[in-house]
């Protein structure tokens, strides 16, 4: 008889065990905690200083409906507006200059900007303001003539200390923007036959308009700031009445916390509007543009309640 020959006899191979489970630990960031306890020492800080001070906080919510403060904000946002207006048209015809092959004319362009971005605003209103010193009349031959006095008014003095400023900026933002597109397609409009001015009103502009708009979302809501430096030339604006209320009433601090209250409203709008308004010209050069606030709000309502990594 033969034996049965058992051909599984020898060390039987066990199955790999499967990776072991990872115990992950978070890192811990010592020095932010040190950072906020801090942050937060130096506001309470702060916040109990002002509670020590003889401040009548009950003033600022009393006038700050006041007829002469809205009419504040009124001539603030008007000067804002009259001053962009000024600054940009004229950045823009100073940028073409700027890049003409014209020697004449880029040399103006250059000294406008050289000497307006060189010289303080505040310096400038005062000038602007005091040429009464020295002309007796402006006259313009048979257009007009009229005592300086009468025609240098706070209001025309603010808009040309305000907005030719505006325009040195304006000028370089403009000048970078243009410079920001390429030459071949300008070249490409010249060969299709469009002429210089079509070129820059159909193919460059809009296409430097992306680099252009940030920073003028910028001047605007620095300019709307600006604006209470024209209390020094006699026209009346937010920051002026304030300082007014504030003698009159004798809370000349309370007066200050309230005009600032509405600059930071006025700006806050303009941030939001300028974001808007990046968003809208941001539409060829991004395959999905950024939410806005309305829909950051929506998307984090509805996430609520929901499990992580579902479907929205």
């Amino acid at each position: 008889m033969t034996s049965d020959i058992d051909k599984t006899a020898g060390p039987v191979d066990t199955p790999p065990a499967g990776p072991g489970t990872i115990k992950a630990i978070p890192v811990r960031h010592y020095g932010r905690y040190v950072s906020a306890v801090i942050a937060i020492g130096i506001l309470v800080a702060i916040v109990y200083a002002f509670g020590q001070g003889k401040i009548n906080w009950h003033a600022v919510p009393d006038y700050f409906f006041d007829h002469r403060i809205l009419t504040g904000v009124y001539k603030t946002l008007l000067l804002t507006v009259l001053s962009m207006v000024i600054g940009i048209v004229g950045g823009i015809g100073l940028a073409v200059m700027r890049l003409s092959k014209n020697p004449v004319t880029s040399s103006i362009a250059w000294f406008y900007i050289w000497f307006f971005r060189g010289t303080p605003v505040l310096v400038q209103l005062f000038l602007w303001f005091n040429l009464g010193l020295v002309f007796e009349y402006i006259n313009l031959g048979p257009i007009y003539k009229n005592y300086w006095s009468d025609f240098m008014t706070p209001l025309l003095t603010a808009l040309l200390g305000l907005g030719l400023n505006e325009a040195a900026y304006m000028a370089e933002i403009c000048r970078a923007g243009l410079l920001a597109v390429d030459e071949g397609q300008t070249e490409a409009s010249h060969a299709l036959g469009m002429s210089h001015a079509k070129t820059l009103r159909r193919i460059v502009i809009p296409q430097a308009m992306r680099v252009i708009v940030p920073p003028t979302g910028n001047e605007v809501i620095n300019m709307l700031k600006t604006t209470s430096l024209v209390a020094a030339v006699q026209y009346p604006e937010l920051f002026r009445y304030a300082q007014d209320i504030g003698q009159n009433s004798g809370a000349p601090v309370e007066m200050y916390f309230l005009a600032a209250a509405w600059y930071l409203i006025m700006t806050s709008v303009l941030s939001v509007g300028q974001y808007y308004v990046e968003r809208y010209y941001a539409r060829g050069s991004s395959r999905a543009l950024p939410p806005t606030p309305l829909q950051k709000i929506r998307a984090n309502v509805l996430s609520i309640g929901r499990p992580k990594g579902a479907a929205a």
